[in-house]
């Protein structure tokens, strides 16, 4: 089997564990547009944030030491510039996946029932769909092939730039928003999926 059906099973397997992950944290319900408690609301986004961090860290992880074999014996793909750009390409096809499945979870979490509930929804929701823009438009960059090895390694900077961006962004974006009233500030503390992101971002 050569890398490419490899990559692309490796591809669909974080899609299938990422819809899984989300699904169990937040459940099979859709409260999009609904009011519900802030603790809830809490849980189910960082739980898809939580959950889709960790699948983007993955596929970084992924792109940057790719296979350093292939299994024929030939020379890796990753060593030349379209293999190269092939691993970023499938890495950020994978990305918008992750970020696609994301967005429906926080859109199905709801909107807190807060003072401050409509703008938080709001505020979590606007940074997730611009996040997936992002992502698709450092996908769509990648259509023209590299020509060098030093061009597919600018592509690679700028596409693993991109998802560093989305990154910081998503972890300030829940920082800023659990500061926005008292209710929300507390459920973002007291609850599981929240306490986890936290940690797992240093913050």
């Amino acid at each position: 089997m050569g890398r490419g059906p490899v990559v692309w099973i490796a591809g669909v397997a974080v899609g299938l564990v990422l819809v899984l992950a989300v699904t169990a944290l937040i459940g099979n319900r859709d409260d999009q547009g609904e009011q519900v408690a802030a603790g809830e609301w809490a849980q189910s986004v960082c739980g898809a944030v939580g959950v889709w961090r960790g699948a983007m860290e993955a596929i970084v992880e992924d792109v940057r030491t790719p296979s350093a074999v292939s299994m024929s014996g030939e020379e890796p793909q990753s060593e030349t510039p379209q293999g190269r750009t092939g691993l970023v390409r499938k890495g950020l096809e994978r990305a918008v996946q992750a970020t696609e499945t994301m967005v429906e979870g926080i859109d199905n979490a709801g909107v807190p029932d807060t003072e401050s509930g409509e703008d938080a929804a709001d505020d979590v929701s606007v940074w997730a769909e611009r996040a997936l823009d992002d992502l698709e438009e450092a996908e769509d960059a990648l259509e023209e092939e590299a020509d060098s090895i030093d061009e597919s390694i600018e592509q690679f900077t700028d596409a693993t730039g991109v998802v560093g961006g989305v990154l910081v962004s998503g972890v300030q974006t829940i920082t800023d928003v659990a500061q926005l009233d008292p209710a929300l500030g507390a459920a973002f503390l007291n609850t599981s999926a929240c306490q986890q992101l936290r940690e797992e971002s240093g913050r």
